[in-house]
C-alpha cells in the first residue's frame, strides 16, 4: 500500500474507530444523479480529486450510485433507494437530483455539484453559512446562461430570436430563464422559451424552434446532450449552452466554468466531512475558472463561420 493510501486510511480509522478497526468498515459516498448525461462527466474528475488526497475505490473509500436514466418522476424513489442504503454522505449531481435528495433526507451530509443556483432553486438559504446537512459547489450556471446569450450575439451580430430550450422538470429552469430574460432586455433580443417536457418530444420542440425562425438556441444543461446537438445539427440551428460538455456532445459552443475543477473540487468536501467538519459550517463555493469551447465540426456542418478572434480565445476547439 502506497504511504498517501495507508495515510488517508489512518484519518477514516480516526473518524470512525471503531467501525473501521473492528469491522474494517470503508466509508460509502452515495451519488444520485438523473441521468439524462451520462454522470461518469462527473465521476471520472471526482474519482481523480478522491485519488489525489489518497482515497482509493475499492479500498479506503465506496460509491453507491442511482440514476433516475433521464427519468425525473424516478427521482424520489432513486433518492429514497439510495438513502436507505445509509451512506456516509451523498453527492448530488445537478439541481433536481439534489432536490431530491434534500426531500429524502435531513441527517446524511449531502455535497452539491453541477448545480447551477442553489439559492434561487431554494436548496440553500446562503452560501456563506448554508445550514442543515448541504454543502459544496455552485457552478453559477444561471450566470453563465445570461453570458452565452453575450457569446451568441458577438458570434452572430445580426441576431434577434433566441429561443431558450429549457428542461421543464428541472427546478433550475426559472432562475436560467430570468438571467437570460435580464439580459436580453439590454441586447434587444426578443427571447422565446420553450418548455422541454421529455427526451420523446425534444423533436418536435427544436423543429418549432426553427419555424419560428430562431437565430440561435441556449440548450438548459440537464437536457441530453447528444440527442439536442443531434436535433438542433439537424434543423442547422446555432445553439449555445453553459456546460462545456455540450459542444463535445456536438453542440456549437459553450461558456461556462471549468466544470472538471470543480468535480475534482468535490473531493476536498469529502474528506472534510469524514474527518468531521459539518457541511452547514462549509460554505457553498462558487468557481474561480471558465471555460470557452468551440466545435468547428459542427460550424461547418450548420453552415457557420466562428470569427478568428473568438478562436484565439477558445480554450477548446474541437476540429
Amino acid at each position: 500500500m502506497r504511504r498517501r493510501e495507508f495515510t488517508a486510511l489512518l484519518g477514516v480509522a480516526m473518524v470512525w474507530p471503531g467501525a473501521v478497526v473492528a469491522q474494517s468498515r470503508i466509508p460509502r459516498i452515495g451519488v444520485l444523479a438523473l441521468g439524462n448525461l451520462d454522470p461518469e462527466i462527473f465521476l471520472k474528475p471526482f474519482r481523480a480529486g478522491l485519488s489525489d488526497l489518497g482515497y482509493i475505490e475499492g479500498q479506503n473509500i465506496q460509491l453507491e450510485s442511482r440514476s433516475a436514466g433521464g427519468d425525473a418522476n424516478k427521482l424520489s424513489s432513486a433518492a429514497a433507494e439510495l438513502v436507505a442504503t445509509k451512506p456516509d454522505m451523498i453527492m448530488a449531481f445537478q439541481t433536481p437530483a439534489a432536490t431530491a435528495a434534500k426531500e429524502a433526507t435531513r441527517d446524511i451530509p449531502i455535497i452539491l455539484t453541477g448545480i447551477g443556483d442553489p439559492i434561487g432553486t431554494g436548496l440553500i438559504s446562503s452560501l456563506a453559512r448554508p445550514g442543515g446537512n448541504i454543502t459544496g459547489l455552485s457552478s453559477a450556471t444561471a450566470e453563465m446562461g445570461a453570458k452565452n446569450l453575450e457569446l451568441i450575439r458577438e458570434v452572430f451580430p445580426s441576431a434577434r430570436r433566441v429561443a431558450v430550450l429549457v428542461n421543464a422538470s428541472d427546478p433550475f429552469s426559472k432562475p436560467l430563464l430570468e438571467h437570460i430574460q435580464a439580459a436580453a432586455k439590454i441586447l434587444n433580443v426578443e427571447i422565446s422559451p420553450v418548455m422541454g417536457r421529455g427526451a420523446d418530444q425534444l423533436d418536435a420542440h427544436i423543429e418549432n424552434i426553427a419555424q419560428w425562425q430562431a437565430d440561435a438556441v441556449i440548450v438548459q444543461p440537464s437536457l441530453p446532450h447528444r440527442q439536442v446537438a443531434d436535433l438542433v445539427i439537424k434543423y442547422r440551428l446555432p445553439a449555445v449552452a453553459p456546460h462545456a460538455a455540450f459542444p463535445a456532445a456536438g453542440g456549437l459552443m459553450s461558456y461556462s466554468n471549468d466544470a472538471d475543477a470543480g468535480y475534482r473540487r468535490c473531493a476536498i468536501f469529502v474528506d472534510k466531512i469524514l474527518k468531521g467538519r459539518q457541511p452547514a459550517d462549509l460554505p457553498v463555493e462558487l468557481p474561480t475558472k471558465y471555460w470557452l469551447a468551440i466545435n468547428l465540426k459542427t460550424a461547418k456542418a450548420i453552415g457557420i463561420t466562428v470569427p478568428g478572434t473568438m478562436l484565439t480565445r477558445a480554450d477548446e476547439v474541437i476540429e
